[in-house]
């Protein structure tokens, strides 16, 4: 399979996916909007994993279009995650969600009207004409050719190995950042866990023991990083909402607790470098 092939066969997949959790996310489903960002994430790290081939205006035109529309979702769904918080407390602590409740249908109006408006019916439309006719696939220059013509398998192996790499690098101080670079991180590592997931069907299953152990240390990695981001995100809601007096109670994460997650990441990416990185190709 070529780089071509592969990268409209990933996006075109990924964009169907986000496009059918569309009624159920303008109808304020929680489980949709959820599954509808993480199309979106999946969809982005294709466009990134191909980015020596696809790069160029029109990608920069619906990469700032798409970061438009996950702002709309990130808002609902950190709201979605805070209240998921306060449910668990509510019964012991007596805490009140009814803010927060107010806030989620305010930014659930906000979100159901940019899903319904003219900018994201132009997005989807122009994301599926890229996808298939895009200016990354008329370029007549030779290396562009080359790149559309390279084997994918190869192509995705060299890729994931540098990506690898840079988080690798970037993981080496965790425990020193704050949370914006750690977010940072939890990003990258989210992004090197989908492309491997999207590449698997590229490589021959001896290789899936290898590909499984990568995933395992990087998940790992993933959950005490998403849980640092989302005691931030609430700090950060709470704050906005004057509800930050709620620091004090279980909602909040402790010092220890937060040094226990941030050991534990650090595990994870230990294993990840004492591993083989998985090939993607038979070669």
């Amino acid at each position: 399979m070529t780089c071509e092939t592969a990268f409209r066969t990933g996006a075109t997949h990924y964009l169907c996916q986000l496009t059918a959790q569309h009624p159920a996310t303008c109808a304020g489903e929680a489980n949709a909007l959820h599954a509808m960002r993480v199309a979106m994430t999946r969809l982005k790290t294709t466009i990134a994993l191909f980015s020596p081939m696809v790069a160029g205006d029109e990608q920069l035109r619906l990469a700032a279009e798409l970061k438009w529309l996950n702002a709309h979702l990130g808002i609902v769904r950190d709201l979605d995650v805070a209240l998921e918080r306060l449910a668990k407390i509510r019964d012991r602590t007596g805490a009140s969600d009814r803010p927060w409740k107010q806030e989620r249908a305010a930014c659930q109006r906000h979100l159901t009207r940019a899903l319904r408006s003219p900018r994201y019916r132009r997005l989807i439309a122009d994301l599926t004409a890229w996808i298939e006719n895009g200016d990354w696939s008329r370029k007549r220059a030779k290396k562009a050719a080359e790149l559309r013509a390279q084997p994918a398998d190869q192509y995705c192996s060299d890729t994931l190995k540098a990506w690898r790499a840079k988080l690798s690098k970037k993981s080496r101080k965790l425990k020193e950042f704050g949370a914006r670079k750690r977010h940072r991180v939890r990003l990258a590592n989210k992004r090197l866990s989908y492309a491997i997931e999207a590449a698997a069907e590229l490589a021959p299953s001896s290789e899936t023991p290898a590909r499984q152990a990568m995933l395992k240390a990087l998940r790992k990695a993933q959950k005490s990083l998403g849980q640092l981001n989302d005691d931030a995100r609430f700090r950060a809601l709470a704050a906005a909402l004057g509800e930050d007096k709620m620091d004090g109670n279980d909602l909040a994460l402790q010092p220890k607790q937060k040094k226990r997650l941030l050991r534990k990441a650090t595990s994870a990416y230990e294993e990840l470098a004492a591993l083989e990185p998985p090939k993607i190709s038979g070669s």
